[in-house]
């Protein structure tokens, strides 16, 4: 999608958010009857959507609202942020407005432990909950690591069950494949009960033992379809549409909610930073970057390249700070290796303590902001889940690691053919006759204090004519262009160093 085509959206967004708000501050007006808000919650789920929810809850429950429909239409995403929303929802959303979520689509994985950190699970005909067994990118999980993360979310899942009264049995059964769980009818009650195997009653007297049914086998994980999610008591109510859901709301608590309901959706900031943050787009925006320091250094002079790659280094950082991976300790570390390493490239002569420093510095702040830690803390993965936050960190890493490698290799065999960035790389050449005789007699013909003309940009090695000979030479510590003049100021072996001379210094060559 072009930014022209993003532009309409946004300003909808925007427009929307903005009626809303001013409909809920308008007092005796329209707010006597809209007394609910519709807060979406699609797409992965991230540390940016966690802060937008934050963000749209805050907002709404500032403006009035009494009633908070989450609509979630999600196949999941990192637990760790499914946890610090479901912690909000239960912990302190709860306590101020009546938390809904409406499963428009799916509820899958994470987004069913957002779905049950809610007061009422609401859904939608034909969607589906459940399968929220743990998986982790580019590693399996086994044994103890796999019961460890296995352990959370289950912990999740009861937290949810105790505050908001859903069956905890069924839930954990979403988590764990090795769980067994069976519904009874208690006869005091006549209401459904769920229990796993090894918590089966056998009070006869309170529980039909004759009704035992087997709800989920212990060889598959538990996701139940709308219908069944309501005949278990997970789902409040199965409807057809935001509509259903305001009505069934109405006819339970007696309330009278307006038509349409105000919807929260994110902004266009927001939906920003979650792109960048996706492991895709960051990649490419580390390989640009890449790419732009290496044309920057293939030609002299600090121009549009160099630009680029502090504007695309800027964006990624940038994302990593806003979704609270980075803090300013790893940002700092990142602007002091960069730094570090232009002076050693072109201030500094040769390559010493300046350029392992801002190595060191730079690898360090990178690391850094592929782990969530504070500041006085050394950044190191914590456990499964933040071993799952950077892994997502590190694959885009990754990608533009390999994407930059991609264009390097493309770019020795291909760019020398183009004349139009053939300067981008050195083209072999082929020396024949007296040249190559020359060339292999260089510490004997050639002396210090000689001068020469630079013919192929020094980067700081490249070629320089000396009399007849056209011999490889390299600058000290800067970029020559064709044609300036050069003195030899140092010959070890075949490595000849070069220095620009000004004209009026300049001997006859």
């Amino acid at each position: 999608m072009c930014m022209e085509d993003t532009m309409p959206v946004m300003r909808k967004r925007a427009t929307t958010n903005l009626v809303l708000i001013a409909t809920l501050l308008t007092p005796g007006l329209i707010f006597a009857q809209t007394k609910a808000v519709v807060i979406t919650c699609t797409g992965m789920i991230d540390d940016g959507l966690y802060r937008s929810i934050r963000r749209r809850t805050d907002a709404a429950i500032q403006a009035g609202a009494r009633y908070l429909i989450y609509e979630i239409g999600t196949y999941g995403g990192l637990a760790e942020a499914a946890d610090s929303i479901s912690k909000y929802l239960i912990l302190e959303a709860a306590k101020k407005a009546r938390t809904v979520a409406y499963v428009s689509t799916e509820a899958i994985s994470a987004g069913a432990m957002i779905a049950v950190s809610c007061q009422d699970v609401v859904m939608r005909a034909h969607t589906t909950i459940g399968d929220c067994a743990p998986i982790a990118l580019g590693q399996k999980l086994e044994g103890v690591e796999r019961e460890k993360t296995e352990s959370f979310i289950r912990a999740t899942f009861d937290r949810a069950a105790k505050a908001n009264g859903y069956p905890a049995a069924l839930l954990r059964a979403m988590v764990t494949m090795e769980v067994e769980v069976y519904r009874v009818r208690n006869k005091l009650t006549g209401a459904d009960e769920f229990f796993e195997s090894h918590q089966l009653p056998k009070d006869a007297d309170r529980y039909d033992l004759g009704s035992v049914e087997l709800v989920d086998p212990n060889d598959r994980i538990l996701t139940l379809d709308a219908d069944s999610a309501y005949r278990y008591g997970l789902a409040r109510a199965v409807v057809d549409d935001i509509n259903g859901v305001a009505a069934f709301l109405e006819q339970r608590d007696g309330v009278v909610l307006g038509r349409p309901i105000p919807v929260l959706e994110t902004n266009w900031s927001e939906e920003m930073v979650r792109l960048l943050n996706h492991p895709v787009v960051s990649g490419l925006l580390l390989t640009i970057a890449l790419i732009a320091i290496y044309v920057e250094l293939s030609t002299p002079g600090i121009g549009l390249p160099g630009l680029v790659a502090v504007i695309c280094l800027a964006i990624w950082a940038g994302s990593k700070y806003l979704t609270g991976l980075a803090n300013w300790v790893e940002v700092v570390l990142v602007v002091t290796g960069v730094v570090l390493l232009l002076l050693e490239l072109f201030v500094l002569p040769g390559f010493g303590i300046a350029g392992i420093a801002g190595i060191i510095c730079l690898i360090a702040g990178l690391f850094g902001m592929l782990v969530r830690n504070p500041p006085d803390r050394i950044p190191w993965p914590e456990g499964p889940l933040g071993w799952q936050v950077f892994m997502q960190g590190a694959t885009g890493l990754l990608i533009g690691v390999l994407g930059f490698a991609l264009f390097v290799a493309l770019a020795a065999r291909y760019l020398p053919r183009w004349r139009i960035l053939s300067g981008l790389v050195l083209a072999p050449t082929v020396q024949t006759g007296p040249q190559v005789q020359q060339s292999e007699a260089l510490t004997g013909q050639l002396q210090l204090g000689d001068v020469g003309v630079v013919e192929s940009t020094l980067r700081p090695a490249g070629k320089a004519r000396f009399g007849r000979m056209l011999v490889d030479c390299m600058a000290y510590g800067q970029f020559i262009t064709p044609g300036t003049k050069v003195r030899i100021t140092q010959i070890t072996g075949n490595t000849i160093l070069v220095e620009p001379i000004r004209e009026d210094h300049a001997t006859n060559v």
